[in-house]
């Protein structure tokens, strides 16, 4: 087949009198190559704003909970620049204080406790502990001869105090992510209203339809971060009437530490109650020790699987299996952002799948509305 047969039997096709047509006239084809060079486009967008998802994620959280306080204080101070920058500034030094102080109070109890654990590896407390256990006293002291955990738990007392001492200067990245977060918040908060101005002229979607869409996203929002915070407090309060109970030191500054770590996905309250039951062994007081395993391990930690699903997803009209698959996969797939990503990204799917089916519907009463209304003998 020649060059020309070619572009006549792909490019072209034949019109009556014998003439040939393009498959796809100019018009059409510059549609078809501003459609590829969309996509391209919106591609790239993609991978520049991948880096940058969780302060992206984090500031628009932030945003839609701290917009109703931002028209407050805009009505009375009656200029949206300088609300929404005393907000971001009053947001940023409260978060970032109770990171500092609770990360170095941390740090300093896992130091004491280090060291505390150290000087009782070194002494023959522990052995007098376990002398009427002769299994656990062998195995013990197979552990001391193959891995030195006092030499072990003095490197780490060593190094947890030299992370106290430099935790102020903390990881560039981490402080590149908090300043970004709150540098787009201060956008976030001031130009919201231009934001959903064109959200709603570029939406495929008609005005009512992405106004429902825009609505499941921010019930969905509220829902994560308040329910989030309402387990955490549960998980604190429990956390710190057993460190109570025990006669623990300090058990309302725990009880804060245990409920602020349970909302974190990676950690969570465990990292306070597990090291206190280990402690109260070492001391002898297994009952004590056991009675705070128990708690931490059941209530504290059961707790979370249960209360978070039933509150958010009764408000998201979501199963609970659903709404604890979502916050769960979120987590794996997208990292902390996920907390908020995944139960959005189901809500908005959801959403729009409800759009469809209105459609379809609608669509469906349209055509047999024109079957009867060609054929009204059968009405």
């Amino acid at each position: 087949m020649t060059q020309e047969a070619e572009r006549e039997a792909y490019g072209t096709v034949a019109i009556e009198g014998g003439g040939r047509a393009p498959l796809l006239d100019s018009g059409a084809a510059r549609t078809l190559a501003i459609l590829v060079a969309t996509a391209f486009g919106l591609y790239l967008c993609y991978r520049l704003a991948l880096p940058f998802l969780a302060a992206l994620t984090w500031a628009v959280v932030l945003a839609i909970v701290l917009a109703p306080l931002h028209r407050r204080l805009q009505s009375r101070i009656g200029n949206t620049n300088l609300a929404a920058l005393v907000l971001v500034a009053a947001a940023a030094i409260i978060v970032l204080t109770l990171l500092i102080l609770v990360a170095q109070q941390l740090l300093r109890e896992a130091a004491s406790g280090a060291a505390y654990l150290e000087n009782t590896l070194r002494t023959s407390d522990l052995r007098e502990i376990i002398g009427s256990h002769p299994t656990i006293l062998a195995a013990v002291t197979w552990v001391e001869q193959q891995f030195d955990p006092a030499g072990a738990i003095s490197g780490l007392t060593q190094w947890l105090t030299a992370q106290s001492s430099s935790l102020l200067r903390g990881s560039i990245n981490q402080a590149i992510g908090f300043v970004l977060t709150f540098y787009l918040l201060f956008y976030f908060l001031r130009d919201r209203e231009r934001a959903v101005r064109q959200m709603m002229a570029f939406s495929p979607l008609r005005p009512s339809e992405t106004t429902h869409v825009a609505a499941r996203f921010v019930d969905t929002v509220h829902a994560t971060i308040f329910g989030t915070v309402a387990v955490a407090a549960v998980q604190g309060t429990l956390g710190g009437l057993m460190f109570w109970w025990l006669g623990l030191p300090t058990p309302i500054f725990w009880g804060l530490v245990m409920g602020l770590l349970a909302i974190v996905p990676v950690l969570g309250a465990f990292v306070i109650w597990v090291p206190a039951a280990i402690l109260l062994a070492l001391e002898g007081k297994w009952t004590s020790a056991l009675i705070l395993a128990v708690w931490g391990g059941v209530i504290i930690a059961t707790i979370d699987n249960l209360l978070y699903p039933m509150l958010v997803g009764n408000r998201l009209r979501l199963h609970t299996a659903v709404a604890f698959i979502s916050a769960v996969g979120g987590i794996m797939f997208f990292g902390a952002a996920g907390l908020v990503l995944g139960p959005a990204t189901i809500a908005v799917t959801m959403a729009l799948v409800e759009i469809l089916k209105m459609r379809f519907s609608t669509e469906e009463r349209n055509h047999r509305g024109g079957d009867d209304a060609l054929h009204p003998s059968q009405r």
